[in-house]
């Protein structure tokens, strides 16, 4: 029994350790302040053994390419942040539209800096690599954004080589309206924005809660449908070298993303 002024000294216990609980990989994601979406889906599409580990950026809720631009200002530091002690496998920066923004290059630069060991990531890159996964050519695109920034997301898929047949963003300017916009109306908005000549229909931005209604819409439409953070999600995996097939979040996680996977 423990008495006031007692030392305590242990036993000397030999503990059983194993990898722990995260023991296939490890993945980190820098998040705007303002994203209501992202962290839920993560962790709902995370396989066993497979960690999601997650720091946020400061930024304005006002959505602009100039406000999107600031972002880079803390990149680094924000990566240095994600569980530098265990290392993760990949670390991605988590806004589609700040991806394009800024630049796929820069951002990586910066994640690589604040995080040598990681391989850096943006969310955009995740959207290519699960577009051209799917052979889309021809797409639609449909975001929560302002204009300016939809001309910029369709001159960005121009220059990768996707055909954009409509590009349609509701006009939001704050990233707390797009989180409130309704998976329902993210479904509706697919099938409208629709056509028979699109290969693929994409919902854009890491901070709408598209990615539960994926299944639902490729039912009612025929055809693969990428939103933002099931397609980060998947080539992360991918990057990672996790293959799993993931249910209800769309085609895309059936297929075995091999260009991406590391290096034997």
């Amino acid at each position: 029994m423990f008495k006031l002024g007692d030392q305590v000294v242990s036993s000397g216990w030999q503990p059983e350790l194993d990898a722990g609980k995260h023991w296939r990989a490890k993945l980190g994601f820098i998040l705007m302040s303002t994203d209501l979406a992202a962290e839920s889906d993560f962790f709902a599409m995370a396989p066993e053994g497979v960690a999601v580990h997650i720091t946020r950026l400061k930024t304005d809720d006002y959505t602009t390419n100039e406000t999107l631009s600031r972002h880079i200002e803390a990149m680094a530091d924000a990566a240095s942040r994600i569980q530098p002690d265990t290392k993760p496998n990949v670390i991605s920066y988590s806004c589609t539209s700040g991806s394009i923004v800024i630049g796929e290059e820069q951002i990586m630069a910066e994640i690589k800096k604040g995080a040598p060991y990681a391989q850096p990531m943006t969310l955009v890159t995740g959207v290519v690599d699960a577009l051209r996964e799917l052979k889309a050519k021809k797409i639609v695109v449909g975001t929560p954004y302002l204009d300016e920034i939809n001309t910029n997301e369709a001159e960005f898929l121009l220059a990768k080589d996707f055909e954009v047949l409509d590009i349609q963003g509701l006009n939001l300017e704050t990233g707390i309206e797009f989180g409130q916009v309704t998976p329902q109306y993210w479904k509706r908005f697919a099938l409208e924005i629709d056509c028979a000549d699109a290969d693929a229909i994409f919902l854009s931005c890491g901070g709408i809660r598209s990615a539960e209604v994926v299944q639902e819409i490729e039912a009612l439409a025929g055809k693969p449908v990428i939103t933002s953070n099931q397609a980060q999600m998947w080539s992360c995996l991918r990057r990672a070298g996790i293959t799993d097939t993931v249910e209800g979040f769309g085609q895309i996680f059936s297929m075995p993303g091999a260009t991406l996977l590391p290096s034997p």
